[in-house]
């Protein structure tokens, strides 16, 4: 193998000839020289075009390649500037690098590779680079992996969430394939605004080609799925109508709380420092109020994941406060219709309305005529089977790529870093296949 072979392998470079190599031995750093072929001169930085020259630009520059075992590797060059009909003066494109980035393009896929696959910390310390680097690199080697694909092929069935990434109520919109279970698209934003540039982007034709779109009950959403796609079938999320009613039954749980607070204040005597003597009278509010305080639990939970304690407690309840037990009923009531067939569902979901309607239950009378307003939405999730669990799924990985991506400047390196690890084309190791 001739030496000019052996070090284009070593640096991971393509057409590009290698000139001279020198190692300093004061910065422990190894110097390549290189410029491009014939075939790769004056072409434009954007654009790729062949372009007359402009000028020499600022000198020469280097760029950071990998390391060749311990040792720290720079490749230096020519940077001269061309003059495009489309784009204007810019620095000449490199066959080693991509345009503007300071590193190799061997370099960025295995920084990107890491990102996907391990911590922050491992990173930083091993590519000796700054956080805020692997940032700038995974939006670069994202929008570059964009380009070779069309992340909207096959798209029919659709998930649509919103999931908070930074304090201040900073949000994501992010949309999942059903079908694939991959990460489609995300932008930051939860408004019509910020959804609509999905359907833009999607295109009125492959708009029309969506047949489910499953939500939550946000109006934002709905408005902009009836504007951009109205035949396709609109779809509740289960898990989430289930938390309406669960979130009325902690409202009247605290609405219960308060009122044994109040009697205990009303009814018993105040109690003095210490521990109260053996013949103290007994304090029946006082643990009614503690009982309910600790009920949470109880009530929130599936009856079949119940403890044998919690079991007790929740029978008590239902013994000791009618109404309260009511409101538990009302919330299983609405669990069990999603568990139904299709065709019984739509009769037991207007039973449980009128049941919620007739209730004197304030927050069942109100969560009532949400299920009214959603009942299309809510039947076409039982019908075709379809609920957000895959998005929540999604929504879960991304809050952890969240975590991880602490530090970086903008959320777009933060949606890269989403989108090459949960989306369908995974960065590969330099070299690999």
């Amino acid at each position: 193998m001739q030496d000019a072979t052996l070090w284009r392998t070593l640096l991971g470079v393509e057409k590009t000839i290698v000139e001279d190599v020198n190692y300093d031995e004061e910065t422990g750093i190894l110097i390549a020289s290189v410029r491009p072929t014939a075939s790769q001169l004056r072409r434009c930085g954007e654009c790729r075009h062949r372009c007359p020259k402009y000028d020499q630009g600022e000198g020469r520059r280097r760029w950071r390649g990998l390391d060749i075992g311990t040792v720290p590797v720079l490749l230096e060059a020519d940077a001269p500037r061309v003059k495009c009909r489309k784009h204007g003066v810019s620095v000449a494109a490199v066959p080693w690098a991509r345009h503007q980035a300071g590193h190799t393009k061997v370099f960025d896929q295995q920084v990107a590779w890491l990102a996907t696959q391990t911590s922050k910390t491992a990173i930083t310390q091993l590519m000796r680079i700054a956080w805020r680097t692997v940032g700038a690199i995974i939006t670069r080697v994202w929008n570059d992996t964009a380009a070779t694909f069309d992340p909207f092929a096959n798209l029919t069935r659709i998930g649509i969430d919103e999931i908070s990434y930074k304090r201040g109520h900073k949000y994501l919109s992010v949309v999942v394939d059903h079908d694939t279970g991959r990460l489609v698209w995300a932008a930051p934003g939860r408004d019509k605004a910020t959804l609509r540039k999905f359907f833009d982007a999607l295109g009125a034709e492959r708009s029309a080609q969506i047949t489910h779109v499953s939500a939550d009950a946000a109006d934002w959403i709905a408005s902009v799925v009836a504007e951009k796609c109205p035949h396709a079938i609109r779809v509740a999320d289960p898990f989430h109508v289930v938390k309406w009613a669960t979130d009325a039954l902690d409202e009247v749980r605290r609405a219960t709380w308060n009122e044994a607070r109040k009697d205990a204040r009303t009814n018993e005597a105040k109690r003095g420092r210490g521990r109260p003597p053996k013949d103290a009278p007994p304090r029946p509010d006082s643990e009614r109020a503690k009982k309910l305080k600790n009920s949470r639990y109880a009530l929130w939970k599936n009856p079949e994941d119940l403890t044998e304690k919690q079991q007790a407690k929740l029978a008590w309840i239902v013994q000791t406060d009618p109404r309260l037990g009511r409101a538990y009923y009302l919330k299983e009531g609405l669990r069990t219709v999603f568990k139904l067939p299709y065709k019984d569902a739509a009769d037991a979901l207007d039973k449980w309305v009128a049941w919620a309607r007739r209730s004197r239950i304030p927050a069942f009378v109100k969560l009532q005529k949400s299920i009214v307003k959603h009942r299309v939405a809510i039947l076409a999730s039982i019908e075709h089977g379809l609920s957000n669990g895959r998005i929540e799924s999604m929504n879960t990985k991304i809050r952890l790529i969240t975590r991880v991506a602490f530090g970086f400047k903008k959320p777009e390196a933060l949606i890269a870093l989403a989108m090459l690890s949960l989306g369908s084309h995974k960065p590969v190791l330099p070299g690999r296949k």
